[in-house]
């Protein structure tokens, strides 16, 4: 059989080889080689082979040539719905994987491609064609385990998998239905390989094959994790599904036993003492690993902000455990009912705490500012600290927002200082014990209000968003869901920080040391273009020249503030929006309008805060050295890459875990009537989120007065009888449909 197809496969790659040959689609191929139509799948499958062995090319009109097509590489990212992109580092843009172009690549496979068609215009989209796997990404899932026992229907797919594995009396064989939509086959789980699973138990397996066209992955199941009703079994498998560390390994453990030891007048030599400075923390009431406190004094008409922010790297020597371990964590991940810290407690709840009352080692970013916001002089030096008092953010923007002579916060400056959880004392929290810092904490709001009128200036966006704010139960049911909302504390944390961030930034890039940046780019010209289309329905517009400008996105935003629509065109502009990452290089931060940007205050629960740390106080103690210089500069590119993945690794799981929280919520409201807004619309319906956060879908089967036609160009679903038009941020009232826990979806109808 093997000998006839590669017969064929001679004649067809002779006749592209003839001098004679113009290129050709497949189906003049067919007609000139008198291929009759039965045979023309042959035909296709000869041609795909000699594609994959680089000896013919198809062009982007679809026409077979000579030769193999440039081969790129990049890594494979899966849509539920079958199709995906291709992210290459070598293209501006992600390239386009329709569902028979994916070639058996799973979601975040490393792949080999060809372009099959350029970008030509609006609307379009580069597309490619995966060639070849070059490694696995995925190489466990995590999912639901469904027994088949010998009663199974011996007719089903599955049962006559079985049997052809020699399997089919075994009454032990059966399937994972991966929770990862983007892993889009089941895996079949041979006999004596599900370790005492039972249908119903959420399992981790691990891959033994990838399958093929016409068969399913194959796994051994390594792991259970619990029934899917038992408490705690959800959380833990979005955890086991994104490969996040749940425990420290003991060598780790022991080191931070043995270096977290309180400060002593050893650890303070050689440093600047700022013990006798005012200072306080201000953080969450739940907060436990404080890591930035803030002074303010004042010198004539200027500010002397301090940004003081805990020395970790005092007690995580480069390359020791706790450090490897710090960079394969890269960030602590905040789930929904649990922390999943980036350094032991031991460090980050204890010594590298600034816990109020104690000596602590920081490094400190102490600036001069002018009445008008200007930077006039600033200084970064390794401190000794010792906080006066931790607040909490409701109490600072209580006691902002009232009394005479307090600064003057609007409602919308202090959303939480108006809400319930503002109007009563934090938990343990006595007010009165906030007075002999207010004069400090006026000062440090005017200066908030003089950084964020600077920032506004350049052209910095600002994005309003209500996060969303879930309450448990002991066992983990959510009990309520609610928009959580900045208020005035937190905006003049944020500007504080913004502020060491950048000057911190702005210092490290003249003196030309190797230095890790936040970097945020300028968004890609179609995507602006898109964004132009979708704000016209609303009567916005934004100038797109050669390059958009920060402004133009600030202003759009502005224009939109107070409108119903406001959360809306906000998302949609933050959808345009490239993703911000950590690089060797400066480029800016086009969110920020800021030239010079990089993550400082962090050290605790960021990687690449830490690994800036290192620097900057081996700059300040005269020790980088050329030797010290080529180091950095070699080991620099792959943290920046490390740590850029796994922020989004922990940004998807957060994600996750509050998707399905939102899901078990709406659980036991089905039924129900809520007010909403279409937030998105698409071909297969209209997604509705309401006031609490929650999205759900209206699907246009469930759409049944009329007929309903999605409008590419004004992103509109229309009735082909009635006329009726669904368009984003439409206010809409909705009935909760159903909810499904394991696709982690809600179904709502239009009432």
């Amino acid at each position: 059989m093997d000998h006839v197809f590669e017969k064929k496969k001679k004649v067809v790659y002779d006749f592209i080889c003839d001098d004679l040959y113009v290129p050709m689609k497949q189906k003049e191929i067919a007609m000139v080689l008198q291929v009759p139509k039965e045979r023309r799948e042959e035909l296709r499958e000869v041609l795909e082979a000699l594609e994959s062995e680089g000896k013919v090319h198809l062009s982007k009109r679809g026409k077979y040539t000579k030769g193999a097509a440039k081969r790129l590489t990049g890594t494979f990212q899966a849509h539920a719905r079958g199709f995906g992109f291709v992210v290459c580092p070598e293209r501006e843009g992600d390239v386009y994987i329709s569902e028979e172009n994916v070639g058996g690549a799973f979601h975040g496979d490393e792949v080999e491609f060809v372009i099959t068609r350029e970008r030509q215009g609006d609307g379009q989209r580069t597309e490619g064609k995966i060639v070849k796997v070059l490694s696995r990404g995925m190489t466990q899932v995590v999912g639901l385990y469904e027994s088949c026992n010998k009663h199974a229907n011996p007719d089903s797919r599955r049962s006559k998998l079985a049997a052809r594995s020699g399997e089919a009396n075994s009454s032990n064989y059966g399937f994972v239905r991966p929770d990862n939509q983007r892993f889009l086959k089941d895996v079949y789980i041979p006999a004596g390989k599900e370790k005492g699973a039972v249908t119903g138990h959420k399992v981790v397996v691990e891959l033994t094959s990838y399958g093929g066209p016409h068969e399913k992955p194959e796994g051994v199941v390594t792991e259970i994790l619990g029934h899917v009703g038992d408490p705690g079994t959800d959380i833990l498998s979005i955890v086991k599904g994104y490969d996040l560390p749940l425990q420290f390994p003991e060598r780790v453990l022991n080191q931070a036993e043995r270096v977290g030891k309180e400060v002593g007048e050893a650890d303070m030599a050689g440093r600047l003492d700022l013990r006798d400075w005012q200072m306080v923390t201000i953080d969450g009431e739940d907060a436990k690993d404080l890591d930035d406190a803030v002074s303010l004094d004042m010198k004539g008409d200027n500010y002397v902000l301090g940004v003081h922010i805990a020395d970790v790297t005092n007690y995580v020597q480069e390359n020791s455990a706790l450090d490897r371990e710090a960079l394969k964590r890269g960030t602590s991940v905040y789930l929904v009912d649990r922390v999943i810290p980036m350094l032991p407690h031991k460090l980050s709840n204890g010594i590298c705490s600034l816990n109020a009352g104690e000596d602590r080692l920081a490094l400190s970013c102490i600036m001069t500012v002018g009445p008008d916001g200007e930077m006039l002089d600033h200084q970064i030096a390794e401190t000794v600290i010792r906080v006066d008092k931790r607040m909490s953010y409701t109490g600072v923007a209580r006691v902002l927002g009232q009394g005479e002579g307090m600064v003057n916060a609007t409602q919308s400056e202090t959303g939480e200082a108006q809400s319930d959880d503002a109007a009563s004392p934090a938990r343990g929290e006595d007010y009165a014990d906030y007075a002999p810092f207010i004069p400090m904490l006026r000062q440090m709001a005017a200066l908030s209000r003089i950084l964020r009128e600077r920032r506004k200036q350049r052209g910095s966006i600002d994005f309003e968003f209500p996060e969303s704010k879930i309450i448990l139960d002991e066992k983990g049911k959510p009990l309520e869901i609610k928009a959580y909302e900045r208020n005035a504390a937190t905006k003049l944390i944020e500007d504080f920080m913004l502020l060491a961030n950048e000057t911190v930034a702005e210092e490290y890039f003249w003196r030309e040391l190797p230095f890790l940046y936040r970097t945020h780019d300028t968004p890609d010209e179609e995507k602006m273009r898109r964004l132009c289309a979708l704000i016209n329905n609303f009567g916005y517009h934004i100038h797109v020249k050669n390059e958009v400008h920060p402004k133009e996105v600030q202003k759009l935003l502005a224009k939109a503030e107070g409108t119903p629509e406001e959360t809306l065109i906000s998302r949609l502009a933050l959808r345009s929006m490239k993703q911000a990452r950590y690089t060797p290089e400066n480029s800016g931060h086009f969110g920020l309008a800021a030239k010079y940007y990089t993550h400082f205050t962090s050290p605790i629960r960021r990687y690449p805060d830490l690994q800036i740390h290192r620097i900057i106080k081996e700059n300040l103690r005269g020790r980088l050295s050329e030797g010290r210089i080529d180091h950095f500069e070699r080991l620099l590119p792959k943290v920046a890459v490390q740590a850029s993945e796994l922020e989004r690794r922990a940004e998807e799981a957060e994600r996750d875990t509050e998707k399905l929280k939102k899901v078990e919520y709406m659980q036991g409201h089905v039924g129900e009537e809520y007010d909403g807004v279409v937030s998105g619309v698409t071909k297969w319906g209209a997604y509705v989120e309401l006031q609490n956060t929650v999205e759900g879908l209206v699907h246009v089967a469930n759409m049944q007065d009329d007929h309903y036609e999605y409008d590419e160009g004004t992103y509109e679903l229309r009735g082909e009888r009635a006329g009726k038009v669904y368009k984003l941020g439409q206010k809409v009232r909705i009935q909760v449909l159903d909810v499904d826990k394991l696709q982690r979806t809600i179904d709502f109808v239009f009432v």
